[in-house]
């Protein structure tokens, strides 16, 4: 498969005709070719995104809403495809692969939703015979980067919310899933969207820094939204500062879910077994501590176990669908098995599955795990997580809350009244009660505290992310100044 650039309608070679590989992790076959975007490569993108704001942002919201709508349709249309190019280059299960496409249609409803929902409002005003008001305006061309892992999802919400508040948009997709992040910019080409309304980016790790840094500084771009890693964003929001430019961030995550003495022990392993392992837990809310009341501690984790042992693993490339497939890198093994090993040393024991190999990691349980291990609250980001035993409810918030990050929280017990004293009191973006941390609706604010970052994707909350606000007043030609 081979990809290239899409700068104002047009699918076009790199500046100095290079290319870049995605290899496979396991195999090392390439699986994507893609144009390897230089420095000028992003200036033009930044220009075309300029240029086309100008009609873009006068475009008016019954027609906004159409052309979002189309989008949804063609990219429910394209499913087999993006089942098909989600396995080869991420390693993605039909499932996850076909969840992504569904919750990314949804997003581009949910945003056509919004198109008439960008509203201002009156103020009192003290001043005799004036209108005070506010206004919701367009920001200009916006910067989206965007991860591998949420390939189509995390896209989608990138360049959805902005374009339908009446911004262009420059996205820079993820050298881990070039084909995949070219197949959504063609579904909004095909939609018909306006040329320079969106521009499609790729490059080799060794050029990104460049890039986003040419980018970043560029006049054109007005506002910078990133989802990926908590160093990374620190980085991108240090430039971004010395520029005044506002930052959408959604960063790392070590979501917990805790499982308090009263709760539903089948259920709680069923939330845990899904939200631990659905894409080998490479999803930035995925369950990385399950923090068990040490009162059920021993029946959770037996049961956890037993289901956890039955879930079928492979490459989908080969065996076709299976729950656990290979992770994104293989470096992501090395960078595993040193935490794994760091956690043993310590006293922590596994339960089910083991070291990795490379990308290839059997679903593994950590029990007994205690602050001072490495895993404690390092992000794993691979299908492997770890038991924290607690002592009753007050040890359970203490140890939710004792991580960096801020993202996403579940919390399972039958007195509902409890459990959301609980969530109440925990310091994350979402908690869901007797819910699986993995959770993901369109219309619903989604973020994170602390270092997961800060903004919010999603809901209404989108709009302060990319409109800005003006106030404005209407006032009578004459009118007495004290001076």
């Amino acid at each position: 498969m081979k990809t290239k650039l899409f700068i104002n309608d047009a699918w076009i070679d790199s500046g100095d005709k290079k290319y870049f590989d995605r290899k496979h992790p396991v195999s090392g076959e390439t699986m994507t070719q893609c144009a390897n975007a230089t420095v000028a490569d992003a200036g033009k993108a930044a220009q075309s995104a300029q240029e086309a704001f100008r009609s873009w942002k006068a475009v008016g919201p019954s027609e906004r809403r159409r052309l979002l709508l189309k989008v949804a349709e063609v990219m429910e249309s394209k499913t087999p495809e993006f089942i098909k190019v989600m396995a080869k280059e991420v390693g993605a299960s039909a499932l996850w692969a076909g969840f992504n496409v569904h919750l990314s249609a949804n997003v581009f409803r949910e945003a056509a939703s919004l198109a008439t929902q960008i509203q201002g409002e009156t103020i009192p005003t003290d001043k005799a015979d004036t209108l005070s008001m506010t206004l919701r305006q367009p920001v200009g061309p916006i910067l989206s980067i965007v991860p591998w892992n949420g390939t189509a999802a995390l896209a989608a919400r990138a360049i959805a919310y902005p374009l339908v508040c009446g911004n262009t948009v420059v996205f820079k997709g993820s050298e881990f899933s070039p084909g995949t992040h070219a197949l959504i910019a063609k579904c909004v080409q095909e939609a018909g969207l306006p040329a320079g309304v969106l521009n499609y980016l790729n490059s080799s790790p060794d050029r990104s820094p460049d890039i986003a840094d040419a980018l970043i500084s560029s006049k054109e771009i007005r506002r910078i939204n990133f989802t990926g890693s908590t160093r990374v964003g620190r980085i991108i929001a240090q430039k971004a500062a010395q520029h005044l430019k506002r930052c959408l961030l959604e960063l790392g995550g070590k979501s917990p879910l805790i499982v308090l003495d009263d709760a539903d022990i089948d259920a709680a392993v069923k939330a845990a077994v899904f939200g631990s392992f659905l894409f080998q837990g490479q999803i930035c809310m995925s369950t990385e501590r399950l923090v068990v009341d040490e009162k059920i501690a021993d029946e959770f984790v037996a049961k956890f176990v037993e289901k956890t042992k039955k879930l079928s693993a492979g490459d989908p490339c080969v065996t076709g669908d299976c729950v656990i497939g290979p992770m994104v890198s293989s470096n992501s093994g090395d960078r595993i098995n040193g935490l794994l090993k760091d956690a043993i040393d310590k006293g922590a024991k596994v339960v089910c599955g083991g070291m990795a190999e490379g990308a290839v990691m059997p679903a593994t349980i950590l029990d007994h795990v205690t602050a001072d291990m490495q895993i404690y609250d390092e992000e794993t980001f691979g299908p492997i997580t770890v038991v924290i035993r607690c002592k009753g409810e007050a040890d359970a918030i203490r140890i939710a809350n004792d991580s960096v990050y801020g993202l996403s929280s579940g919390v399972f017990g039958r007195d509902v009244n409890r459990a959301l004293r609980v969530g109440m009191a925990i310091e994350y973006g979402s908690v869901h009660i007797n819910g699986s941390t993995v959770q993901n609706e369109a219309q619903a604010p989604y973020g994170g505290t602390k270092a997961t970052g800060y903004g919010r994707f999603d809901g209404r909350a989108v709009i302060d992310e990319f409109t800005e606000l003006k106030w404005l007043t209407i006032e009578p030609f004459e009118q007495q100044y004290p001076f």
